[in-house]
């Protein structure tokens, strides 16, 4: 254990390091975490191996953290913030979402018709398309401190967007399964996966507010947080572990129910107060999920991509980017979300591989050839988008003149 976690500490190190090697040349800190992630794991130089990378108290940290990281999210869900515009910011997800879930199935219809694919797994790839990963964008917010309405709609979006994806995705994929495959994914999943995440955070959220409204100074602030932060991420890691068929929970949904929850409980002035004392630990929690994000890639696959998997990168991108353009001008946003929000959108990879995952699972007895298709394209369009789609969204922010410097000159 002990040297497990030397290497651990290693790559955190290496990843602070090469993170901001790669802000000298004006790119966000975050890609340098991916690559070193990706290089030093068990593809590369395998300092991050995967015995790490299975052992229980290294996935227990990281869903630790990842509730950290949830905290980005519900931060900045306060009733008062967003009751003028949540029913937009629900609009234009549900058709950026369903948007990318239909022009990706579309095509990959296409494609599988002419290359006698069944073309039941032109939906599964747009069950997995449509989802976003939510920390590289997040993690660019943090570091140039972001803001305008750009920013303001990406966060609540970054959380939504997932729910839609877990819905479309289980309930296409149970679909297909309940056809073909002798492991039927139980039906109650659906309900499972979205609504758990939300009912552990709001629960431990609830006291959490009220401990966090009666606490002063930092030390016993940071104290209440942490521990219940730690206790909402262990309720998760045992639900998850023993309770769900599967571990699939997602934890930056409980961090991101969790944090909601006090927030709408403490004053405006003392949330501003918790946020301050517990960015450190923020900017911690974003280096090792992002290390975590980029270990299991596997840079290799970027030689033997396809043609599926450009196909798959362009038509999620087109998606994901004109979806947000769509749903921007039928809800009236400002100008910069119209043109700007569907770059900050594209990152993708962790969400798609939980997915992939569950795909393989399913269709590797009834249908080995199509689980192949899944894995490989997947796998490749991971590395090869994630690297791509941090560059995007940060160009994204900049375009739009949220970010700090941008707002400077401008």
């Amino acid at each position: 254990m002990i040297l497990l976690l030397l290497r651990l500490i290693a790559a955190i190190l290496i990843a602070f390091v090469v993170g901001k090697l790669v802000s000298k040349i004006k790119l966000p800190a975050i890609l340098g975490w991916l690559l070193t992630g990706m290089i030093l794991g068990p593809h590369a130089f395998n300092l991050i191996n995967e015995t790490l990378l299975e052992t229980e108290w290294y996935n227990v940290a990281v869903h630790f953290l990842e509730c950290a990281v949830g905290l980005l999210i519900g931060t900045e869900l306060v009733w008062g913030k967003i009751k003028k515009t949540g029913k937009q910011i629900i609009y234009m997800t549900l058709i950026q979402s369903l948007g990318t879930f239909l022009l990706v199935t579309l095509v990959f219809g296409v494609v599988f018709y002419f290359s006698g694919i069944p073309l039941y797994l032109a939906v599964i790839f747009g069950g997995i398309a449509l989802a976003t990963a939510p920390a590289p964008a997040l993690s660019i917010v943090q570091e140039f401190q972001t803001s305008g309405p750009v920013t303001k709609t990406l966060i609540p979006m970054a959380a939504l967007d997932d729910m839609v994806a877990v819905v479309v995705f289980f309930s296409t994929t149970a679909i297909i399964s309940a056809n073909l495959s002798e492991q039927k994914l139980p039906a109650y999943w659906i309900v499972l996966v979205v609504l758990l995440p939300l009912i552990i955070g709001v629960l431990i959220g609830i006291p959490a507010g009220f401990l966090l409204k009666k606490v002063r100074g930092k030390l016993a602030t940071l104290s209440a947080l942490v521990g219940t932060l730690l206790a909402v991420s262990m309720v998760g890691f045992l639900v998850n572990t023993y309770i769900m068929p599967k571990p699939v929970l997602n934890f930056m949904l409980i961090g991101m129910a969790f944090s909601a929850a006090f927030s709408n409980i403490v004053p405006e002035e003392r949330l501003e107060e918790i946020i301050a004392d517990f960015n450190p630990i923020l900017g911690f929690a974003m280096i090792v999920v992002i290390l975590n994000l980029g270990a299991p890639l596997n840079y290799h696959l970027i030689l033997g991509a396809g043609i599926c998997t450009a196909v798959y990168i362009l038509a999620r991108a087109c998606g994901k980017y004109f979806g947000a353009y769509f749903g921007a001008s039928v809800t009236k946003a400002p100008k910069t979300v119209k043109k700007y929000l569907g770059l900050t959108l594209l990152p993708h990879s962790g969400v798609s591989l939980v997915f992939t995952g569950i795909a393989v699972s399913v269709l590797s007895k009834p249908a080995p050839e199509c689980a192949q298709i899944i894995q490989g394209t997947i796998a490749a369009a991971a590395v090869i988008n994630e690297i791509i789609a941090v560059i995007a969204a940060k160009k994204g922010f900049e375009w739009a003149g949220e970010i700090e410097q941008t707002r400077t000159e401008s």
